[in-house]
């Protein structure tokens, strides 16, 4: 079952991107009791997206696009997200 943080993210991204593969992995199980661990059990995900919105994007370019999308999520409401961001055919 998804978080409400989790489907919030799903909601944000799907609307700035229109993904053709979108992945909210929730890993905060994995950091329990580490740094950034809030017990709230949405603190570290992963976004695995794909959407031509990427196309022609650098890597660099690609996170920043996603950051910007999520808001006040990244570093605020979450401690850690990594994002693999790629166009459809890569």
């Amino acid at each position: 079952m998804k978080g409400p943080l989790a489907l919030e993210m799903e909601t944000l991204l799907t609307a700035a991107f229109q993904p053709t593969h979108l992945a909210v992995i929730n890993d905060s199980a994995t950091h329990r009791g580490h740094t950034g661990d809030d017990g709230s059990g949405e603190s570290h995900f992963t976004v695995e997206i794909e959407s031509a919105a990427f196309a022609g994007q650098s890597r660099l370019a690609r996170q920043r696009m996603v950051n910007a999308a999520l808001g006040d999520i990244p570093g605020q409401r979450v401690h850690a997200l990594a994002i693999k961001a790629r166009a459809p055919g890569e």
